[in-house]
This record gives structure tokens, sequence and C-alpha cells, in this order.
């Protein structure tokens, strides 16, 4: 029984170190039309999707989205799917975390300061975190199925390592781009074996009109809140 895991163990490291040699570094450029003088780069982050079926799995992790100063950090995480990401609470008051989006969908309640919950990502996609206490509290957590992934550099130069050769769908999420709008960037690329790739420029586009949010209930939030 343990030559035969053995061997296995042996034929999946074999595998998995033919796949990194035969691997490439893949690049693309996040484009804003237009683009303001003074205007920074948005958070964003490229994906690629192996279309492989013997594609590599990605392995789960904890994460850690801190609540302080009325802020979450960091502003943007991503995390491979089936990840627990926990949500601190370091401020001298009470939070209440949710999501009401595709991603995951979850209600954290009310909870006070010093405390702590955490939630598990068992689906991929995008998830807006809020707070319903404090309006001005945002964050967002991408969870995905696929190691390869670049969040845009300061210039929007996204840049993925160790790809290997193969065809993928290239996915791109942009903070304050519509959906519909991102659809329209997805598109399946090639990716050699062993030779740097440049997928060339990502024209975002102009981002949207911004929307103020509601709360959990889907109400406006109270303006003056005595207790928070």
């Amino acid at each position: 029984m343990r030559t035969r895991h053995y061997r296995s163990g042996l034929l999946a490291g074999m595998l998995l170190s033919g796949a990194v040699a035969h691997a490439a570094d893949v690049t693309a450029r996040l484009s804003l039309a237009p683009k303001g003088k003074n205007e920074r780069m948005p958070p964003a982050v490229a994906w690629l999707t192996p279309l492989s079926p013997d594609a590599v799995p990605v392995h789960p992790g904890k994460f850690t989205l801190l609540q302080k100063n009325k802020m979450f950090s960091p502003h943007l995480l991503v995390v491979p799917l089936g990840s627990a990401v926990s949500f601190p609470n370091a401020d001298p008051f009470f939070h209440n975390v949710f999501s009401l989006f595709d991603g995951k969908r979850f209600d954290l309640g009310l909870y006070e300061a010093g405390s702590m919950r955490t939630v598990t990502f068992s689906r991929e996609g995008v998830s807006y975190i809020f707070c319903n206490i404090h309006p001005d509290m945002s964050a967002v957590v991408l969870s995905l199925a696929t190691p390869y992934f670049s969040v845009a550099a300061d210039d929007g130069v996204f840049r993925m390592t160790a790809v290997p050769g193969g065809t993928y769908e290239l996915h791109v999420w942009v903070e304050g781009r519509r959906d519909d709008a991102l659809n329209h960037l997805t598109r399946q690329v090639t990716v050699p074996a062993e030779e740097a790739t440049d997928l060339g420029r990502i024209d975002a586009g102009p981002p949207s009109q911004p929307a103020t949010h509601l709360n959990k209930f889907g109400q406006s939030y109270e303006i003056d809140h005595k207790t928070y």
C-alpha cells in the first residue's frame, strides 16, 4: 500500500513538474477610455479559466478582511474557491457585514468589538461586501476556481506567471464597470508552451454612474445613527 501511494505521488509530481516546465508568463494591459489626467487605475483582476479537463485544481486557504476605522482592509481580496474569509471587528463599536450578490450571499448579523465571524466562499464569482450600519464601508471578494490570475498593477498591467500552455477563457473584472460591459471582454485565448504571451490591451471603457447601495433590507441607510 505504501509503495502504491509513493508511486502515485511520484507520478503526480512528475506531471506537475512537466506542466511547470512547459509554463509561460502571460501579460495584458488594462486601458481606460477615456482616462482623466489624474484618474487612478481602479481595482481590477484578470484570470484565465483552463478549458482542459485535466486543469490544475485550486487549494482553499484562510484569509482575513479586517474591519477597522470604519473601513475594510484590504479593499480587494482574491481567494481560491472554497476558501474561508474571517471578518474580525477591530473597531470599538458594532458592525454587520453582508453581501447580497452572486459570488456569495450572506449576512453575518450584528457583532461587537473584538469578535470575528467567518464565511466560506463556496461559489465562484464576485461578492460585493458592505456593512449594514456604515454605508461608506465596502470591499470586494473574488473567489476563483483557477490559480492563474493577476491584480492589475498601478500602470494597468496584468502579469500571470507559470501558466501552462493550453486553451483558456480570459475573464476581467474592473471596479465601477457594469457586468454586461465586462462580459463582453470575455474571450478564448491560447497560451503557447514555454513562450511568453501578451494578450494585448483590454479596453474597460468608461465607468458607469456611481450608485448608492441600499442596506440588507433593500432600504436607504439612516443618515444620523445615534448608536454607531
